[in-house]
């Protein structure tokens, strides 16, 4: 890139602001809505630098006289009113304030032997900075990386960080989607949270929000109508313009943000919130797009991204070529609805088509999705795609996340709706089922603390949003009652955020859940059954009405998950093959959710002279081992 007087420059980005080797800021931002673009820098010369305007809208220049920290702003058409950059890297007073010259390249990284985040192998834990300590910032919850990576996790899903407006949010009203909010910390902080993660083996995965920008600080349109489009409608905001006029720099604008993430923080991989509104009818959608770029980015490592799809579209992670985008993984919401019609007795609303019966879960060990193209009544239409083929480790399984507590009604964990027995259970099931498991913060410990939703916005737009909130959640009959509108909270109450925070001595008061996170998942890294993550490598049988085995075939030996939700068990007789153990050799309990040391009431023996015996509330793990003489005798 040239500039008139064929100064060199060098870029990382194709807007922003961006240091020169030589000295001095470039800036550049597409504006076709105006004809004259100033840079206005505080405590700068008088007056602005006018930019040059290029051909498609864009404006650039040189302004000698700004460095790293210069705060600046944009004077477009002369008027008096300054905007911050669209392209923004740091918002150090929010997102009404200026913008704040940042150097990318000024952090020392010693995460170069770091190679990345492979498929298979990943425990997730997903993350809200502001909420996981109670001080809120990417310095505290560094802290804490050891303790994440002790237990087992082995890559963070963060939720979104964009800059948004207010004291506290869940993040997915972002406006500045290239500036990390100021409330968690400076750019370098979380440079060093990255840093940090790789070092302790973790890898990070940002939320990123590709389908929308938050109601308040979004700028946008004042540079450019086309930004977003009027074309489509998500239940959010207007989505971005991604195939009509004016639509290459947008697209431009999305696909450098993707590849910024991964190149300038060295993250990990993205997770795209709700891809169903993301909307592009171009030749190369902009999902293909996205993904180009992150690999680009990435290089030598391995990133790994991430789809929310409600629809249940398994084309997302098909190869390109065969028609598909390339994505990796597949949030899988119907295990989570299933498990929760299991854990709590309730199928309303949206889990109207979900019974939490032992086939759902054994369906779901095999096939990932539920719902792969049959009528889903809650709809009234057909829900999914067809995905037998696809590798169990694209679907990621969870039975809390930051929505599904929020819509809890008291915005309670899972283990506060059901009883410690079905919990322990439940949880073993989907710490070793063959698809990628995924923890919400505090889950491993039993967190005490809530979850609810809360976004600190200006009143009218609060107010619009309790309301909404109030209106999402009458869907669910026992939620719609007078009593429960009444306790859904007013969403910028502070008090909301600051009950939502973690109490890491939490830790130490429910050992036992902690203790049993910790075992599940080392066994899941260290046995070569549960690790293996092989399409057709388990299959599974109905053993009661509350209860299922799953077998995992194992050259190095096989392995039986039992999980019973119902009541004690005899299956007498027991008429499945899949039970029966090899040749020679009988079953013995390796590990089981009744150990007194995670809270239950012992282990008897399960495969017994009078047949199976099967505790209630109950999961046990099953490995082969020879046979005494006197068994051999008793089973000939």
């Amino acid at each position: 890139m040239k500039l008139a007087d064929n100064l060199s420059l060098s870029r990382r980005l194709p807007v922003g602001a961006e240091t020169q080797p030589g000295g001095g800021v470039h800036f550049r931002v597409w504006s076709p809505r105006r004809e004259r673009v100033e840079v206005v820098l505080e405590n700068g010369p008088s007056g602005g630098l006018v930019l040059e305007k290029e051909p498609l809208g864009y404006f650039s220049g040189l302004a000698k006289a700004a460095g790293v920290g210069s705060l600046y702003r944009f004077r477009l058409n002369g008027g008096e009113e300054l905007y911050p950059d669209p392209a923004s890297r740091f918002q150090p007073y929010g997102p009404f304030g200026p913008s704040q010259v940042v150097d990318p390249q000024s952090f020392h990284w010693t995460d170069q032997a770091w190679t990345g985040l492979r498929l298979k192998g990943q425990v997730l834990y997903e993350m809200h900075i502001g909420t996981f300590t109670k001080e809120g910032t990417w310095d505290a919850a560094g802290i804490e990386l050891p303790a994440l990576a002790d237990i087992g996790i082995t890559a963070l899903e963060v939720l979104p960080v964009s800059e948004f407006p207010g004291r506290f949010g869940w993040g997915y009203d972002g406006v500045d989607l290239f500036a990390p909010t100021h409330l968690y910390g400076r750019p370098e902080d979380l440079a060093g949270f990255a840093n940090a993660a790789h070092c302790a083996g973790i890898g990070v995965i940002l939320d990123v929000v590709y389908n929308h920008l938050g109601p308040d600080g979004n700028y946008l349109p004042e540079f450019s109508e086309d930004y977003f489009t009027e074309r489509y409608h998500t239940d959010w905001g207007t989505p971005f313009n991604f195939d009509g006029i004016n639509s290459g720099p947008v697209r431009e604008l999305i696909t450098a943000n993707a590849g910024y993430w991964i190149d300038e923080y060295h993250l990990d991989g993205l997770r795209i919130d709700a891809t169903q509104n993301i909307y592009d009818s171009s030749p190369e959608h902009i999902f293909a797009a996205v993904v180009r770029r992150v690999r680009e980015a990435a290089g030598s490592r391995s990133a790994l991204i991430i789809a929310e799809n409600e629809p249940q579209d398994s084309d997302l992670v098909r190869p390109q070529e065969t028609g598909g985008f390339g994505m990796d993984m597949l949030w899988n919401d119907d295990f989570h609805h299933s498990a929760m019609v299991a854990l709590t007795g309730h199928n309303e609303a949206y889990y109207t088509d979900y019974l939490g019966c032992p086939q759902e879960f054994i369906s779901a060990a095999k096939w990932g999705y539920l719902y792969q193209g049959q009528r889903y009544r809650w709809q009234k239409k057909r829900r999914g795609r067809p995905a037998l083929d696809i590798d169990p480790a694209r679907f990621i399984t969870f039975i809390q996340n930051h929505d599904q507590i929020a819509n809890s009604g008291r915005s309670l964990r899972v283990h506060q709706l059901t009883s410690p027995g079905k919990y322990r259970a439940m949880t073993a099931l989907m710490l070793l089922g063959p698809n990628t498991p995924m923890l919400f913060q505090g889950q491993e410990f039993a967190s005490s603390s809530p979850f609810f939703y809360f976004a600190d916005q200006k009143k009218e737009i609060s107010d619009q949003i309790h309301l909404g909130r109030k209106q999402f959640l009458r869907q669910f009959r026992s939620l719609a009652t007078d009593g429960m509108q009444d306790l859904v909270p007013e969403p910028d109450d502070a008090r909301l955020f600051e009950a939502s925070k973690l109490d890491f001595s939490d830790r130490e008061r429910h050992a036992g859940i902690y203790a049993m996170h910790r075992d599940l998942l080392r066994l899941r890294r260290d046995d070569l059954a549960f690790r293996a993550q092989t399409r057709g490598m388990v299959d599974g049988s109905v053993i009661g009405p509350e209860a299922l085995l799953l077998r995992y075939f194992c050259v190095h030996g096989d392995r039986l998950l039992i999980v019973n939700l119902g009541r004690d068990l005899r299956l007498d007789p027991a008429p499945e093959p899949l039970l029966a153990p090899p040749l020679g050799m009988t079953w013995k309990v390796l590990w089981a959710s009744t150990d007194p040391l995670y809270g239950g009431c012992g282990t008897p023996q399960l495969d017994t002279l009078d047949n199976w015996q099967i505790p209630g509330l109950s999961a046990f793990v099953l490995v082969p081992e020879k046979a005494s003489e006197e068994v051999m005798e008793w089973t000939i």
